[in-house]
């Protein structure tokens, strides 16, 4: 008996629950949320593609820091052998 009673109070809460979920003022909570969610996800794809910029340009300003290190130890590997004859 006490297993019904506690099946039956769990589908009356149950119930209960489904008509709150799906109620007027619900829904308008659901589409406020949703709105937030919304711009709080362009304000992060705005930042990300700041950020994934920002990386492009720091990627193409050590490639060419790496060059130019190779082109004067390239340069410097010359001279020595230049000194050396």
């Amino acid at each position: 008996m006490k297993k019904f009673g506690l099946f039956a109070a769990g589908v009356l809460f149950g119930t209960a629950g489904i008509k709150v979920l799906s109620s007027k003022d619900a829904k308008k909570v659901y589409t406020h949320t949703t709105a937030a969610v919304l711009r709080a996800k362009d304000s992060v794809m705005e930042t990300v593609t700041t950020v994934r910029e920002n990386a492009e340009d720091i990627y193409a300003d050590a490639k060419a820091i790496n060059q130019q290190r190779a082109q004067q130890e390239a340069d410097a590997v010359i001279e020595d052998a230049s000194e050396a004859e």
